[in-house]
């Protein structure tokens, strides 16, 4: 545990916003050495639905990552090939969930749901798996956005048919074309990629990004200013005032891991 608080400093806020009664994000930070390998998980996910139940959905896909962290990877870390068998595991966990809120929304007469995107720190490796538009980033000199929105507005600037300007503003941008517990068909993103030294990553809803530009997420969480736990802390924390301050609206959850 010693080389885990050495390597990794971890931070993380999360406040329902200026308007919903409800926090429906749930996040999850867990660590632990696995056959002597430093191994870190962050989960962040951003629930919705009917009759406020995008918590119940949130909560049961961060626990279930949780279960999984704790019973089943130790295991799948025995193999030659976990890291395979790591993305393995991430799909059928994921669409057996799916499966499960599907069921409950229709046995509950509501439906619900929940984005997710978790990523698994491995001694040199990162690993990360991503449903909807809650994001993650890679933060040194430039900021780079690791995952892609799974959102109509997204993919129709893939597409070439929206400029990122007009995305930002388009009234669509909330509708999200992926997220666990909604359909019966479900098909994750998985990213593999090195960890790099003097490095944040940042996991968030997308809550947290609204009303920040890339440029102000970038400069609050460059590596040297957040070197220190107490400043990687008191950042998350002021960010998300920052958003309460400029009226966000939905829920806002950031997790914030500095490798050093």
């Amino acid at each position: 545990m010693n080389l885990l608080r050495e390597r990794y400093r971890i931070a993380s806020c999360t406040d329902k916003g200026c308007v919903k009664d409800v926090n429906q994000d749930s996040f999850s930070v867990q660590k632990m050495l696995i056959h002597g390998k430093e191994v870190l998980l962050a989960v962040v996910c951003d629930g919705m639905g009917g009759l406020e139940k995008g918590e119940v959905a949130s909560v049961m896909v961060s626990a279930r990552f949780e279960k999984w962290f704790a019973q089943e990877l130790p295991v799948i870390m025995e193999s030659a090939d976990f890291s395979s068998r790591i993305l393995n595991s991430w799909d059928r966990m994921l669409q057996e969930e799916n499966q499960a809120l599907v069921y409950y929304g229709r046995e509950q007469g509501f439906d619900l749901g929940t984005t997710v995107t978790a990523m698994l720190f491995i001694e040199q490796q990162y690993f990360i798996t991503h449903v909807g538009d809650s994001r993650a980033y890679e933060i040194s000199k430039k900021l780079r956005q690791l995952t892609e929105d799974q959102t109509l507005v997204a993919s129709e600037v893939a597409k070439g048919t929206l400029t990122m300007e007009q995305a930002r503003k388009d009234s669509r941008k909330n509708i999200l074309l992926q997220c666990v517990g909604v359909t019966p068909s479900l098909h994750p993103a998985y990213i593999r990629g090195k960890i790099q030294k003097n490095t944040v990553y940042l996991l968030c809803s997308d809550g947290f990004r609204h009303k920040l530009s890339d440029d102000e997420i970038h400069e609050a969480f460059y590596p040297k200013r957040v070197k220190r736990q107490k400043a990687l802390e008191k950042r998350c924390q002021e960010m998300v005032a920052l958003n309460m301050e400029r009226g966000e609206r939905d829920n806002i959850t950031v997790v914030a891991v500095f490798s050093g």
